[in-house]
């Protein structure tokens, strides 16, 4: 049977500080019922905000929105991302993403859950990986 969850049964919620630097909000869109394993979320970032390093046991998709934001994997350059790009992650690749330094960004993120968990959260990123000047 179709479910329609309203708008205002999912509120808003602010990204714990374990797992973000800076203000992140995140809208929860979808957490499928088994055996469906998708979820995903519509994250906002302020201007220099960002997740902690993580992975994902299936990889996970982005698409931003609005804004100009940046995404890092583990030993790889910085790279911008703007509206319209998507970002493919592979499952337990090392990563991070997040707004530009003066600039807020908004995403849509999608992941799978493996075993009940989608994400495995790790260290937060160092202002040192974060200034780094994105990959052209």
């Amino acid at each position: 049977m179709i479910k329609i969850t309203k708008a205002s049964d999912t509120p808003t919620r602010r990204g714990p500080a374990e797992w973000f630097t800076g203000t992140v909000w995140q809208d929860p869109i979808v957490e499928a019922p088994a055996p469906a394993r998708i979820r995903a979320v519509r994250v906002s970032f302020e201007p220099g905000a960002r997740t902690a390093w993580h992975t994902h046991p299936l990889g996970q998709t982005l698409h931003v929105l609005t804004g100009v934001g940046r995404v890092q994997s583990e030993g790889r350059p910085v790279r911008e991302i703007r509206p319209g790009d998507t970002v493919w992650i592979p499952p337990q690749e090392k990563h991070w993403h997040g707004a530009a330094p003066g600039n807020a960004m908004v995403h849509l993120a999608f992941q799978e859950s493996l075993e009940g968990s989608h994400v495995t959260w790790l260290e937060q990123v160092s202002e040192e990986d974060y200034r780094a000047e994105p990959a052209a």
